[in-house]
């Protein structure tokens, strides 16, 4: 599933391609926005909100989608194949910028686009964070200190734009098992390290956790890798809810009673 650092380099992607230039082609293949064309508007930018993204266009309007497990957006010099998973063609006279599998798609006002985002917890790459964006993501992490800490940290209305794959290395680099307790980790660390992975991945084409760029070697436990690279030991693979999971037992030592 993207997560909030993939929707983040794909906000930026869609401004460098299409920002501040005139669409020569605007067409949106959902039920609900099938008579719309967006050709002649300019788009002003792309912005993410957690996993959530808005491309903003001129008269104040918003075209808001979500790319949920399969969803994305590809940027091409000349015009590529359009197949049954395009939900929107945008087009200027350089750019092609297709949108594959999109959910959630809407036409707002620009100005209305925070009701649909207000439910979220701080989103880990607001270019405006600050110490009140953290105290508020430690405010709502506390709520229910008895809440397994992985489904917490998979929660967006506790931040926004943490997926599976950092949910598994947060606990991991935390050294606490994901189905531990809220209380069992400092809320500070969770939120600052939160922060601190996505925005050093916000614009790495890799996603890389440990700062070793040798392939398969980027994350510490999610994925590929057998084997703790701390005790040695291997590591599991469970599901929390219905989500895959990855932890070491050994270093990450289920909860007393699980």
């Amino acid at each position: 599933m993207p997560e909030g650092d993939t929707v983040y380099a794909t906000a930026r992607k869609l401004t460098e391609a299409l920002g501040g230039v005139t669409l020569v082609r605007g067409e949106l293949r959902h039920p609900r926005l099938s008579t719309v064309d967006l050709a002649g508007r300019v788009m002003v930018r792309t912005v993410s909100v957690g996993k959530h993204l808005f491309l903003r266009f001129d008269s104040e309007v918003s075209l808001h989608c979500h790319l949920r497990l399969d969803g994305s957006w590809r940027v091409y010099s000349r015009r590529p194949p359009i197949n049954h998973r395009v939900r929107a063609i945008l087009a200027t006279p350089q750019k092609y910028a297709l949108g594959e599998l999109l959910h959630d798609m809407a036409l707002v006002s620009t100005s209305d686009e925070s009701k649909l985002v207000a439910h979220l917890g701080p989103d880990l790459l607001d270019p405006e964070w600050s110490d009140e964006h953290a105290e508020e993501a430690v405010r709502r992490l506390n709520l229910d200190p008895a809440r397994e800490l992985g489904e917490a940290l998979l929660d967006q209305q506790v931040m926004a734009g943490i997926g599976n794959v950092y949910k598994s290395e947060i606990c991991y680099l935390l050294k606490v098992s994901p189905w531990a307790p809220v209380s069992a980790a400092d809320p500070h660390k969770v939120v600052a390290l939160a922060r601190k992975l996505l925005l050093y991945n916000a614009l790495n084409p890799i996603r890389n956790t440990t700062g070793d760029r040798r392939r398969g070697h980027e994350l510490w436990i999610y994925g590929g890798r057998r084997e703790c690279a701390r005790c040695g030991g291997p590591i599991a693979v469970s599901r929390q809810d219905t989500r895959v999971t990855y932890h070491c037992p050994h270093c990450q030592p289920a909860p007393t009673g699980s």
